[in-house]
């Protein structure tokens, strides 16, 4: 369909700006569950300050190694090594988060940090692993090197914003930081298929229909404390 498109004799001066818009609205999706992800890995920092500014550093970090991924890009997808590497760095996370048995002194039982430069090199790291599955299908789709950088930085903005929104969900939503790690699961797994046997590696459609079924469960009860808590404010304000 895209390819139709793009060989149309319309499409004249309108091929950048329609690869740029599917580029942005590519990294839009597929960066739902990194957002998440890297919401989760903050909370491994108990000031509220601190998550801010890892967030803020680490994607600044991450951004660099985004953009060093897409210009060795073509080198980079010879190797399925790179995808086998980013699959067990995802597993591994995942394995850290539902082997730990802290959950019942703890909401938060991933990694948990004692300073922000620990967190920074997690969250850029998680970001070039995710990374790994979103530029090589941006690759797919346009050999503009230009326009694939474009789309990343505004995804990367994007993610900045959405990982800032979800920061603040998982304190709201009981099973989102479960739902975030099952969907670095899939990604996890995604990349171990593609890396072993590309053959079998499950179309984006259902991938991403599963991804968001997982954030339904993940939205679908808020926490009592949470709501308890705002209500004790609101009592404490009118006295």
């Amino acid at each position: 369909m895209l390819d139709q498109i793009l060989n149309s004799p319309f499409n004249v001066g309108v091929e950048a700006p329609f690869l740029l818009l599917v580029l942005v609205a590519l990294e839009a999706v597929l960066s739902a569950d990194n957002a998440i992800a890297l919401a989760a890995l903050c909370q491994g920092l108990e000031d509220k300050e601190l998550q801010r500014r890892a967030l803020n550093f680490g994607l600044i970090a991450a951004y660099v190694l985004r953009i060093t991924l897409i210009l060795s890009a073509t080198w980079v997808i010879q190797y399925w090594q790179f995808e086998l590497l980013g699959a067990m760095y995802l597993l591994w996370l995942v394995w850290q988060y539902f082997r730990s048995d802290d959950g019942e002194g703890s909401e938060h039982h991933g990694p948990k940090f004692s300073s922000l430069w620990q967190a920074i090199p997690m969250i850029a790291i998680t970001d070039l692993a995710f990374s790994l599955d979103s530029v090589t299908t941006a690759i797919a789709i346009s050999q503009d090197t230009w326009l694939v950088i474009a789309g990343g930085t505004i995804g990367i903005i994007a993610l900045r914003f959405m990982a800032g929104l979800f920061i603040r969900w998982l304190d709201e939503y009981v099973h989102l930081e479960d739902a975030g790690y099952i969907t670095v699961a899939f990604v996890g797994l995604r990349l171990l298929v593609r890396a072993l046997q590309p053959d079998l590696v499950p179309p984006e459609w259902l991938m991403i229909t599963g991804i968001a079924i997982v954030f339904a469960w993940g939205f679908s009860k808020r926490s009592l404390d949470e709501g308890t808590g705002n209500r004790e404010q609101g009592t404490g304000n009118r006295e």
